[in-house]
């Protein structure tokens, strides 16, 4: 597997989790851990644009990633 790859797999799973700590926030009915998964939320969306900036290089410099 290469970086490209490795880097795009990790970008979908970071993806779900985030999709996935929106939907506790929003099913959870205890104030207290409604908050907690509410303020992850930001951080996992946070790594996902990380990623995404990251990804964009690494096909400008390594154009053979491109579309993998």
């Amino acid at each position: 597997m290469t970086v490209g790859s490795n880097v795009k797999k990790t970008l979908a799973t970071i993806k779900g989790i985030a999709s996935q700590l929106e939907q506790y926030a929003e099913l959870t009915r205890h104030p207290d851990a409604k908050k907690v998964w509410q303020q992850q939320v930001p951080r996992a969306w946070s790594v996902v644009h990380l990623l995404e900036n990251r990804i964009m290089k690494l096909e400008f410099e390594e154009p053979q990633y491109k579309g993998l």
